[in-house]
């Protein structure tokens, strides 16, 4: 089985793959450092499984699964991260990844979802599923699943405090359909200023995992 680990940790990434070539033997695990990384060694390596952060440096990992779905619309793709807000969770499932685990789970968790999602099977970490996080339903997050995919990456990289020039950059589209997306977003929110914008996005909670590095 070949998998492919995403993260922009280096000793994250060494340790995780350490791990799962014990325990998964045969196993070929293969790194990526960025979400662009991902989506280029996913066309060119086809790896059985994709195991994704979610904050990571210029695209998120929920922009790198969906650009590899779109292009392997069979890849399964794992998201292991730390964060466990409701509407990040609930974005990652929606763009096409068949799990997501945190990284405070216990080892055989990790294992157990590598080897369900690598067979096609769904797995969402039990806590996620019962614990508070999918019981906090704060109107913030909620307007968040209106949006569209552009819309949400483009909102979130604003929040990491990235200018329209590197988001365009980023995203691979004109700085012009970036300002329209912004206004858009505007619109669908209700919000007229960027400064509330941003106040939305603390308030939704995704600063947290929107940090810009």
């Amino acid at each position: 089985m070949k998998i492919l680990i995403t993260d922009d940790h280096a000793v994250v990434r060494q340790g995780y793959a350490s791990l799962l070539s014990m325990a998964l033997d045969p196993c070929e695990v293969m790194e990526a450092a960025s979400g662009e990384e991902a989506v280029e060694c996913a066309r060119n390596s086809r790896p059985n499984l994709i195991v994704m952060d979610v904050g990571l440096p210029g695209i998120s990992g929920i922009e790198a699964a969906a650009r590899i779905l779109e292009e392997q619309a069979s890849a399964r793709i794992l998201f292991f991260s730390m964060y466990n807000e409701v509407q990040v969770v609930m974005r990652a499932l929606q763009v096409g990844a068949m799990g997501y685990i945190t990284k405070s789970c216990d080892t055989d968790t990790l294992i157990k979802a590598v080897q369900r999602v690598a067979e096609g099977e769904v797995f969402v970490e039990y806590d996620l599923v019962m614990g508070s996080s999918f019981k906090d339903r704060r109107p913030e997050s909620s307007k968040l699943q209106n949006l569209t995919r552009r819309q949400f990456e483009v909102f979130s990289m604003l929040v990491r405090g990235f200018s329209h020039d590197e988001i365009a950059q980023a995203l691979v589209i004109e700085k012009k359909t970036v300002a329209n997306t912004v206004a858009s977003i505007k619109s669908s929110l209700g919000i007229e200023s960027m400064a509330k914008l941003v106040f939305f996005g603390i308030e939704a909670g995704l600063v947290q995992i929107c940090t810009r590095p």
